[in-house]
């Protein structure tokens, strides 16, 4: 296949706001592939690379010129290769390699293709969140159910090798797909809860009221002596949390795959800041100053049974099982009363708040579905930076004032919702100041406009209805909790989840 036809569907999906279109160009790029040819094509469209960093910076793909070719001839195995051999170069002379590798691709690929693999290159091409669509697509190509999709993409924790299986056998290839200890599946996620008092009544009293920590996520596998550990985007950080693999490591089970939080506490038993946790991800020489503690609050594997369709009910019966001395402290189906006292106490212990939990819904990975609700004394949005304006005052010379975006999750674009200086402290300006240079696609002579990578945990009393911004909403005294380190882009609250905070009756 062509690598032009990989730019021109995704041209395509840019250019039309009708799912039902970017779902059919999708389907037909991906029939047409061979199927080597699709893992490759499904990661760009999805805007991702198959070798992940290729150790190509910013300097490095801006500083590309040459003239574009004016015959389309690129080939997609063509591209596919040269990106391995860049994933692959590292030493003496890998720079000046890397620039001669990369350089002969660019004056290969026309102006079209150029554009395409600037965007590619920079993680800008802004398709990440368009993985459902993908996925629609890949079953519409695939002539097989998109909800057996969705399900081996969850087992993998990939698309392009969901891909490559669907393309290659169809539905019975799809079905093979298991839970695999040692293979990291997508995490279910939380949407935000109106109310203590509203959640307990959607989900009719049967739940487990759980802390909601102020931790990192980590799921972790263990197949006898083995033992791995990886973060919430399915990073293995294994080498990095030798206290974890050691507890695991001594559980009374053969097999398990446990997921949950970890945190750092302080003397008095308190959590610590959430970024002095995420250094240790980085810092394994920091492991006797800073030891991890972990929460696990559900089971998924146990001794060779798979607990992932099983009620939650029943896997927190495993759980305690294999890790009571170390399970997420939780109430089961407490009374109204009961709860709020408890949802106090978390917070007069310094945790966010607390966690309701439906004990008859199943593990569904990668959904943010109303069966988790996360209820905190304010509401949080995770939002995509898209800019800060220089600051003035005593903030002259910072950057400060935040632009905000949500993700539109049918064009995969940000959304911007609002913009906040508050909250912002000192250490904090100079770290955005030193920081967004590193993210900018442009600057005015107010503002410097950044690509949608930075993800900043924004704390909020509302939203109201606004056209002042393109979503039609706007933040209310919105502030600056904490960057969050620990999620990508995709993971970035939806312009949806923004608009479901107005007042009812605007909704």
């Amino acid at each position: 296949m062509l690598f032009t036809a990989v730019v021109s569907a995704s041209e395509a999906v840019r250019a039309t706001r009708s799912r039902k279109a970017k779902t059919a160009a999708l389907a037909e790029l991906i029939g047409a592939a061979a199927v080597d040819e699709v893992p490759a094509v499904v990661a760009w469209v999805s805007g991702e690379l198959l070798q992940g960093r290729i150790g190509a910076g910013w300097r490095t793909v801006t500083g590309l010129d040459g003239a574009p070719a004016e015959v389309a001839a690129l080939t997609v195995a063509r591209v596919d290769a040269v990106l391995t051999e860049l994933a692959g170069l590292s030493g003496a002379g890998s720079a000046t390699r890397r620039k001669e590798v990369l350089g002969a691709l660019w004056q290969a690929a026309t102006k079209a293709e150029q554009e395409f693999l600037l965007r590619l290159l920079m993680g800008e091409l802004r398709q990440g969140a368009l993985a459902a669509l993908v996925a629609e697509a890949l079953a519409q190509a695939a002539a097989v159910p998109v909800d057996l999709v969705r399900r081996a993409y969850m087992l993998s924790g990939q698309l392009p090798i969901t891909a490559a299986a669907a393309m290659r056998g169809g539905a019975a290839e799809l079905a093979r797909f298991r839970l695999t200890v040692g293979r990291p599946i997508q995490p279910m996620l939380a949407s935000p809860g109106a109310s203590l008092e509203e959640a307990l009544a959607e989900l009719d009293g049967a739940v487990s009221v759980e802390l909601k920590m102020d931790g990192a996520r980590i799921q972790v596998h263990r197949c006898g002596s083995r033992v791995w550990v990886f973060t919430r985007t399915l990073r293995d950080i294994t080498s990095g949390v030798p206290e974890l693999v050691e507890l695991v490591a001594g559980l009374d089970c053969e097999s398990v795959v446990l997921d949950g939080e970890t945190l750092a506490l302080n003397d008095s038993g308190r959590p610590r800041p959430f970024q002095e946790t995420m250094s240790r991800f980085a810092d394994v020489s920091n492991t006797r100053e800073l030891l991890l503690h972990p929460y696990f609050f559900d089971c998924l594997h146990l001794d060779g049974a798979d607990l992932l369709d099983a009620p939650l009910s029943e896997r927190r019966r495993a759980l305690t099982k294999v890790a009571a001395a170390h399970t997420m402290p939780a109430l089961l189906e407490p009374d109204a009363e009961t709860a709020a006292e408890y949802f106090d106490g978390a917070l007069e212990a310094g945790h966010e708040g607390v966690m309701i939990k439906s004990l008859t819904a199943p593990y569904a990975a990668g959904r943010r579905g109303r069966s988790w609700q996360k209820i905190k004394p304010t509401h949080t949005l995770d939002l995509l930076v898209l800019g800060a304006e220089w600051g003035y005052g005593r903030r002259t010379g910072y950057l400060s004032n935040l632009h905000l975006g949500a993700r539109d999750p049918e064009t995969g674009e940000p959304v911007m919702v609002g913009k906040t200086f508050k909250g912002l402290t000192d250490a904090l300006l100079q770290w955005q100041t030193a920081e967004f240079p590193r993210h900018e696609r442009g600057r005015d002579e107010y503002t410097v406009y950044l690509r949608p990578e930075l993800v900043v945990e924004i704390a909020l009393d509302g939203v109201q209805a606004s056209p002042r911004y393109p979503g039609g909403v706007a933040l209310r005294f919105a502030r600056v909790v904490r960057y969050r380190p620990d999620k990508d882009p995709a993971a970035a609250d939806t312009i949806g989840a923004v608009r479901a905070l107005l007042p009812e009756g605007l909704r």
